[in-house]
């Protein structure tokens, strides 16, 4: 049984950890913290957890937070945090999974770029773990995520966008310059602090891009495909909020090489992730949308190249609470404990 304390508890990414680790059957969630809801039980904040978590609150400097017994902990927290406790939890001899930008780079340049880009504190806090941290895209890492000491859980939109490309970047199946993510998501991406420009009648109805330069996702993206392909790669990234709750649809477009062909596109992308559970590939004739993946780990991705105009196309479908967030720490989990990688995940999530 693995023992997780789970900070950042009440929300959205931590909420979906518990609902995902309460159906999981070899997952403890051994303590559960956070700052919102600290001293209250878990459906005293949300109720529909009532029967099936019950579980206590505890502030982070609490004694039963500091103390808890624990083989992993997870920071659904935004950035900063995770690089200010994970150290402690090393040392006490725990594995540590940040949902944040802190341990997705190796280098504190890197991080300094990346803190810049989101207005925080560039340097980081605790650089010597930055060395020990493993990128936590399962279907490209799971290798190095299995010896982890500390995992860093990928972006929604990173996620979404690596998994679309990485084969076509690996396999030159698509011109390595010019590379276009066009991409929507859900308000939920947001997270569930109210704000003015998230209030439901300002949102309903509404469609926005917005961070058109500079998105932190980007250079999470531009990391991965360049590894894959061995070149310097630079993408285009086009960010959009939507009028749905979650779920990211990204549309990503570039040219074709000579020769290439939709047929020969769609059988890389399948050879590539043959054997992969949560990752669907799909020719453009099949149905495939974001309300085909809500609720469940998997990315779908539509293979749709316009031979007539040599254009490469590919649309990834996921949603960004599990894939983008929760189901991929939980698979991370999985493989850092030698579990198999579907245990918990293995359900094709809700509809309609």
């Amino acid at each position: 049984m693995v023992k997780v304390k789970l900070v950042g508890a009440t929300g959205y990414g931590g909420l979906g950890f518990v609902e995902t680790a309460l159906r999981h059957p070899e997952i403890e969630l051994a303590c559960l913290v956070a700052v919102e809801g600290a001293g209250k039980t878990l459906p005293q904040v949300w109720p529909y957890m009532q029967g099936f978590c019950d579980m206590p609150i505890y502030a982070p400097d609490s004694d039963e937070a500091l103390g808890a017994d624990a083989d992993v902990v997870v920071f659904s927290t935004p950035d900063g945090v995770g690089q200010a406790g994970a150290p402690r939890e090393v040392a006490a001899g725990r594995r540590v999974l940040d949902y944040s930008g802190d341990y997705r780079f190796n280098t504190t340049d890197l991080y300094h770029e990346y803190a810049t880009r989101i207005g925080k504190d560039p340097v980081h806090k605790a650089p010597e773990l930055l060395t020990e941290s493993v990128y936590g895209l399962t279907e490209l890492h799971r290798a190095e995520i299995a010896k982890a000491t500390v995992v860093g859980n990928p972006g929604c939109f990173a996620m979404s966008c690596t998994v679309g490309l990485a084969p076509a970047f690996k396999m030159g199946l698509v011109e390595p310059v010019g590379v276009v993510c066009d991409c929507k998501t859900g308000i939920s991406g947001a997270g569930k602090k109210p704000s003015a420009g998230f209030h439901y009648p300002e949102r309903y109805d509404d469609a926005n891009a917005y961070r058109l330069t500079g998105h932190q996702h980007v250079m999470e993206i531009e990391r991965e495909l360049s590894a894959l392909s061995g070149s310097d790669v630079r993408v285009t990234f086009t960010p959009q909020v939507v009028p749905m709750t979650r779920g990211i649809m990204s549309c990503l477009y570039g040219r074709l090489p000579a020769g290439m062909t939709q047929t020969k596109v769609l059988a890389g992308y399948r050879e590539f992730y043959k054997g992969e559970p949560f990752i669907l590939v799909k020719d453009f004739k099949e149905a495939a949308s974001t309300g085909m993946v809500r609720g469940s780990n998997r990315a779908m991705l539509t293979i749709a190249c316009d031979e007539r105009t040599g254009t490469f196309r590919v649309i990834s479908h996921i949603d960004n609470l599990v894939k983008g967030q929760a189901g991929s720490a939980i698979q991370n989990v999985n493989v850092m404990f030698g579990l198999p990688e579907t245990m918990g995940l293995d359900q094709p999530g809700a509809h309609p």
